[in-house]
């Protein structure tokens, strides 16, 4: 990371932990001075980053089991910020989705989300309050084909972090998304085929792509006091695109 804020005394959960965003930003916030505890439903994955960096705490947990997720994050003990990345990335076209894929991004997105808000209600220092960072994406304010469930998904967290923002200001919580753009993180380049990131490039103002540095040094300044009069936004990390459009 080249650039980090200051996070020390403070502990952030961060779901879908395992890989992707989610891994870089435990990482980035682990550097940043923060104690952090990684949630993921791959246990493999977990102990991979575990073994990189033994500092980090790991859970094996489904975010979508609400009792579940309440005990997990209750072993944490007090939380000062949730990260809220855990997210199943589809693109199907809109014939292709079903009862099963409907149901669990949903579940994962908008269900995992709200549980985590929960968790750090619950467990946050009420005379300091606390931090909630959404996942959101571009996808969710502009329309992209065969993202139907996953840009639905990432708009409703645009949604939320601003009503959290109204709802849980006077409690001393402060709710912001990032919505990062072409970022070619293992789970995007799964299902994204290498000339659809050409093509990007291509478009994008600044002529490249972001890298999972980009989206971890604006995450770290959210979650830090440098955004303390910062509630209610959505920051995008995309290069412009969404400005170009």
């Amino acid at each position: 990371m080249a650039t980090t804020f200051d996070l020390s005394g403070k502990s952030i959960l961060i779901t879908g932990a395992g890989r992707g965003l989610g891994r870089a930003l435990a990482i980035g916030a682990l550097h940043s001075g923060a104690a952090v505890t990684a949630f993921d439903l791959d246990a493999e994955r977990l102990a991979e980053l575990r073994q990189s960096f033994p500092a980090i705490a790991t859970q094996v947990v489904d975010v979508v089991d609400r009792a579940a997720f309440a005990a997990a994050a209750l072993r944490i003990g007090r939380i000062d910020a949730v990260v809220n990345n855990a997210m199943l990335i589809r693109y199907d076209p809109i014939e292709a989705v079903d009862d099963a894929i409907l149901d669990r991004m949903l579940a994962i997105g908008i269900k995992g989300a709200i549980w985590g808000v929960q968790a750090l209600l619950r467990q946050m220092d009420p005379a300091t309050g606390g931090v909630v960072l959404n996942l959101a994406s571009p996808t969710g304010e502009r329309g992209f084909p065969n993202t139907a469930v996953y840009s639905m998904v990432k708009g409703a967290m645009g949604t939320l972090t601003r009503t959290l923002a109204a709802e849980l200001g006077p409690r001393r919580v402060r709710v912001n998304a990032l919505a990062p753009g072409s970022i070619p993180t293992p789970g995007a380049v799964a299902i994204t085929p290498q000339e659809e990131y050409a093509r990007r490039t291509t478009r994008i103002p600044l002529r490249r792509l972001g890298h999972e540095d980009d989206a971890t040094a604006a995450s770290l300044y959210l979650l830090s006091d440098a955004a303390s009069f910062v509630n209610g936004e959505i920051l995008h990390v995309d290069g412009g695109s969404l400005a170009s459009v």
